[in-house]
């Protein structure tokens, strides 16, 4: 038999079935099926004592949602997640979190393997949770195997906060702390930075191992970021009300503006308050940060401000020391004020960490965690998509000036725009003296 035979031969045909491979995906379907199961009843068993008045269980099975396909190393496999029923009314619900709704694919191994590892499964369970989703790619998968590449996540973090950054331009910058708690260590900050190129797109900026978001933590990683080429400070940041960062970034970057996250401040705010009360400071913070124009806002900040100072001054007190950094969006474009009122980018990514975290009594340790959150947040960062508004980008880098949203194209409108704003400011901090 010739070669080229042969080798026709040792070539299966697309349309070809094979047994095996439909085995092992059944063997897929029927291994995510007992785990969701698993994940289920452990509802079930949560809620067991809950009761309707008339002695039934308020929490039961309740059919299953539509099918859905994951991707994975050994083709398609669908999938079905139960639902429950609350006759309490409470809004208790059933969310898998080995099939969360977003999760519509496995696309490698290196991705798959932090995401598992966030999620719970140890080291030495590799191997035998991927072996029905990857087939032969799990063959070795062993524990020193998994720990060898974690180590390589780790030289290729240590790489990447090294880089160059000298071609560099970022107008936006959303910063926080996250913390996680690390096996026989005290907890772990991870300090973390995204910000907007001048083009709209949203890129990982530095996540690196800090001190509970102290100023010298955030001031070495932020002088580092200047070191390696990034001399163009950010037109604007926003954050949370940690002085470490705001202290740091002063005194690296003077030139960019400061935007206090207002779901922060909101919950710090409501946490000063009786439960009783929340609901309307709420909605009053809401009309705050909601207003068309920088006037509108003060207006009803005043406002808020007249009806609970009395009764809750602490509370007050911690909303209106920031009143000039919560409204500092209002001087760029109208856009983009969605993604400048929160610090949510970071928020959203970080919602498999902050599960991992309560779910578990730690993360390994510091420098396993700090690889496995590199490591997501690279993965996340393909999916981010450009900012509303990308467009405006420039005129923001080439310094346009913006008054409620708008662009103030002549002098005079710029002037009469700062006039305007040190009107409001003093009168304001003169009301409340």
């Amino acid at each position: 038999m010739s070669k080229s035979n042969l080798h026709a031969l040792s070539q299966p045909e697309a349309t070809t079935n094979d047994p095996l491979h439909d085995l092992i995906r059944q063997g897929a379907r029927d291994l995510i099926a007992r785990a969701v199961e698993s994940e289920l009843q452990g509802l079930l068993d949560q809620y067991a004592d809950v009761l309707t008045p008339d002695g039934r269980k308020a929490v039961v099975r309740n059919g299953h949602l539509p099918k859905r396909t994951i991707q994975t190393g050994v083709g398609d496999v669908d999938v079905q997640v139960p639902k429950v029923r609350d006759r309490s009314g409470s809004g208790i619900r059933f969310n898998s979190q080995l099939l969360p709704p977003y999760l519509k694919r496995a696309q490698s191994l290196d991705e798959l393997i932090p995401w598992l590892y966030l999620r719970g499964v140890s080291s030495g369970n590799f191997q035998e949770a991927l072996s029905a989703l990857v087939g032969e790619q799990a063959k070795g998968l062993s524990a020193n195997t998994v720990s060898r590449l974690k180590a390589r996540w780790l030289k290729e973090h240590e790489d990447w906060r090294r880089r160059d950054l000298g071609q560099k331009r970022y107008v936006y910058w959303w910063a926080d702390g996250v913390y996680s708690n690390v096996r026989l260590d005290d907890r772990l900050c991870l300090l973390v930075i995204i910000g907007v190129t001048e083009h709209g797109h949203k890129e990982l900026v530095a996540v690196e191992d800090g001190h509970r978001e102290s100023e010298a933590s955030w001031r070495e990683l932020l002088t580092g970021l200047r070191e390696r080429g990034l001399d163009n400070a950010p037109k604007l940041a926003v954050g949370d009300g940690a002085l470490g960062f705001w202290k740091a970034l002063s005194k690296v970057f003077p030139d960019t503006r400061h935007q206090r996250c207002w779901v922060h401040k909101t919950a710090n705010v409501l946490d000063k308050l009786p439960k009783s009360v929340q609901p309307k400071v709420k909605s009053d913070l809401h009309e705050i940060y909601l207003a068309e124009t920088r006037d509108g806002a003060h207006k009803a900040f005043d406002s808020t401000l007249r009806r609970f100072r009395d009764k809750y001054p602490k509370a007050m007190e911690n909303l209106e020391k920031d009143r000039d950094e919560l409204l500092a969006f209002y001087d760029f474009p109208a856009a983009h004020w969605i993604h400048l009122r929160t610090t949510n980018p970071i928020e959203s990514t970080f919602a498999t960490v902050r599960l991992r975290t309560k779910r578990s009594r730690s993360c390994g340790n510091r420098d396993t965690t700090l690889s496995m959150v590199f490591k997501l947040l690279q993965s996340a960062q393909k999916r981010w998509k450009r900012i509303k508004g990308f467009n405006q980008l420039k005129l923001v880098v080439n310094n346009v000036q913006f008054r409620d949203g708008e662009r103030v194209d002549d002098q005079s409108g710029r002037d009469a725009a700062r006039s305007e704003e040190r009107r409001v400011g003093k009168e304001c901090r003169s009301r409340w003296s």
